[in-house]
């Protein structure tokens, strides 16, 4: 197996293990939220996005084509951003302090960039493949 490969797949374990991680951190955030109306459509709705991270990462890491690894990890962008958002939300309402949603909201932020790097470096290597 070529080193380049290895190092892609070592990336991929990392990843999956990140992400994770990442949903399983939202869950126990999502404890701390008060039972209010507020709180409780907010965790829901972080929640979702949240554990979704993970879960769309791994189903890009299975992707059939290049398109389809493409499309899916921008959906895995889009879930990491969507998050941010909700966790910004938390944040600024107040539901819970700063210093403890903060390392999250990084996190949320590191993996928006590292997806849209993927996302740009997929498109890039699809149209240097058709040339």
């Amino acid at each position: 197996m070529p080193i380049d490969d290895l190092k892609k797949q070592l990336d991929a374990i990392d990843l999956k293990a990140r992400t994770k991680s990442f949903g399983l951190r939202i869950l126990k955030l999502v404890d701390a939220l008060l039972a209010t109306p507020q709180g409780r459509a907010v965790a829901n709705r972080i929640i979702r996005s949240g554990t979704s991270v993970g879960a769309n990462y791994r189903a890009a890491c299975r992707a059939r084509s290049r398109a389809e690894f493409i499309a899916k990890i921008g959906v895995v962008e889009e879930e990491a951003n969507e998050t941010a958002f909700w966790l910004e939300l938390i944040i600024e309402s107040g539901l819970l302090k700063k210093e403890m949603v903060r390392p999250l909201l990084v996190e949320a932020g590191e993996l928006v960039a590292i997806m849209a790097a993927s996302r740009k470096s997929g498109i890039a290597n699809r149209q240097s493949a058709i040339r």
